[in-house]
C-alpha cells in the first residue's frame, strides 16, 4: 500500500485552520493568503482519503470525527517536528523553543515561581509559558495539546493520563487568632464540629474536604462557599469560620490586613497528592521530560520545607 505523500506545511495549515475554526483566520495567524490554506487543506484530505473540516458558511469550521483523531496526533506530531529542528539548528547546545505548561490554580503561588526559576537556570533556552486553571480545563488542554505537562492534584484523572507524584499537600486547620483552640499544636476535626466552616468550592476540591469530614464522621456546618483561595484566609481572619486547607503560604497576614493560624490536624487524615500529568500515549518532548524532572527537584525541596515549618509549629 503506498504510503500518503503530504507536506508539513500541508499539517501545519491544516492545525491552524482546525485549532482557529477558519480559514480566514488561520491565514492571519500563517500571514498567507486564505486560498493557500484552503489549497493545503484540500490537498491534504485528497491525499489522505478523508474529509478532515466540515465548511459552514456562516458559522466557519468544524473537525469531522476523522479530523478531532487526526488533529489529537497531528499536534504531537509538530511539537516533536518543531524540537526536530531545533536539534538540528542547535545541536550540541540547550534544549531551546517554547513549552506549555498547565497548573492548577490553587497550587501557582506555591509551585510556579520554582518551577519556572529553576527550569530557566536549567534551560534558559527554553521559553515557559503557563496557563493556570481549574482541574476540567487543564485535562482538556492535555487531550487538546495546548499544553503538553500540567501541575495537577492527582484527583479525577482518566486512563488516557499519565500521573507522576511530584509532592504531597497534607490537609490541616485555619483559625482566626482569638479561636480557644487557635494555641493548640494539633486539632481533632471532631472538636470543631460545632463551628462554621468557610469552605473552599472548587470542583472536586470541596468533595475531597467532605470526604475529610466524612471520615471522623463530622457534619461540617458550612456557612460560606468561595472560589477564591485568599477569600477564605480572608473570611477566617474576619472571625466568620474556621476552614480546612492543603496549601500553606509562609506568613499569616491575609490580603485584607488581618492574620489566621494555622494548625496542624491530629486526625490521620489523607494529603492530597501532587502530580505531574501527561497524555499516556504521547511520547514527550525532551523540553517536557526535563520539566517533569523539575517538579521532583522542587517537590523535595517543598516538602522538605513543610517538614520544617511542622517542626517548628510544634516547639
Amino acid at each position: 500500500m503506498k504510503a500518503p505523500s503530504f507536506t508539513l506545511v500541508q499539517l501545519r495549515y491544516f492545525a491552524a485552520a482546525a485549532e482557529l475554526g477558519s480559514m480566514t483566520a488561520a491565514a492571519r495567524e500563517l500571514v498567507v493568503s486564505q486560498s493557500a490554506v484552503s489549497t493545503a487543506v484540500a490537498q491534504l484530505e485528497k491525499e489522505l482519503g478523508v474529509q478532515l473540516l466540515l465548511r459552514h458558511h456562516a458559522r466557519g469550521l468544524a473537525l469531522t470525527p476523522a479530523g478531532r483523531a487526526f488533529y489529537a496526533k497531528l499536534r504531537e506530531f509538530l511539537a516533536h517536528s518543531q524540537e526536530l529542528a531545533d536539534t538540528a539548528a542547535n545541536a550540541g547546545r540547550e534544549l531551546v523553543g517554547t513549552l506549555v505548561v498547565g497548573c492548577f490554580d490553587t497550587l501557582a503561588p506555591f509551585w510556579l515561581p520554582h518551577l519556572v526559576t529553576r527550569y530557566a537556570e536549567h534551560h534558559p533556552e527554553v521559553s515557559v509559558e503557563v496557563l493556570e486553571a481549574e482541574h476540567a480545563v487543564l485535562k482538556q488542554s492535555l487531550r487538546s495539546g495546548q499544553c503538553e505537562i500540567a501541575l495537577m492534584y492527582s484527583y479525577d484523572l482518566d486512563e488516557d493520563f499519565q500521573a507522576v507524584r511530584v509532592g504531597s499537600a497534607p490537609p490541616y486547620v485555619l483559625l482566626p487568632p482569638g479561636h480557644l483552640l487557635a494555641n493548640r499544636t494539633g486539632i481533632h476535626l471532631a472538636e470543631l464540629a460545632d463551628d462554621p466552616v468557610v469552605m473552599l468550592d472548587l470542583p472536586h476540591t470541596s468533595g475531597y474536604f467532605h470526604s475529610l469530614f466524612r471520615e471522623v464522621g463530622v457534619e461540617p456546618r458550612v456557612r460560606h462557599r468561595t472560589a477564591g483561595y485568599e477569600t477564605v484566609r480572608s473570611m477566617v481572619a474576619a472571625g466568620l469560620g474556621y476552614a480546612v486547607l492543603n496549601q500553606r503560604p509562609a506568613h499569616d497576614h491575609t490580603y485584607g490586613g488581618g492574620t489566621v493560624v494555622a494548625v496542624a490536624l491530629a486526625d490521620d487524615l489523607p494529603a492530597l497528592d501532587v502530580v505531574a500529568v501527561r497524555m499516556r500515549q504521547a511520547r514527550p518532548t525532551r523540553k517536557a521530560e526535563a520539566f517533569g524532572q523539575v517538579c521532583r527537584e522542587v517537590g523535595e525541596l517543598l516538602s522538605g520545607r513543610s517538614l520544617r515549618e511542622s517542626d517548628a509549629g510544634h516547639r
